[in-house]
């Protein structure tokens, strides 16, 4: 458990692992940026925000989405994490 009682996080959600994989690899390459990636694929409406979720404290999201966020590295993009919705990436932006 972290002392952070909020996390500001954006996610690309896909269907599929291997799509998840091939945008991290062209995030991680820069030859896409994270927003960029989230608003073309994204099947999320938060897509139009470039992924951005705005503030969430736990018990918001699903399990496997919160815990990855609350892990999760400022400005690092997480692995592929599965949930009930699909597949996500998730980048956090801030911890307060």
């Amino acid at each position: 458990m972290s002392d952070f009682k909020e996390v500001r996080a954006s996610h690309i959600l896909v269907s599929t692992e291997e799509e998840a994989k091939n945008l991290k690899e062209g995030i991680d390459k820069g030859t896409i940026t994270f927003e960029d990636a989230a608003m073309e694929f994204s099947n999320c409406p938060s897509g139009a925000r470039g992924g951005d979720l705005g503030y969430f404290g736990r018990g918001m999201m699903v399990k496997e989405f919160e815990e990855a966020s609350f892990k999760g590295e400022i400005n690092k993009v997480t692995e592929p994490v599965k949930t009930q919705f699909g597949w996500h990436l998730i980048k956090v932006v801030d911890k307060k």
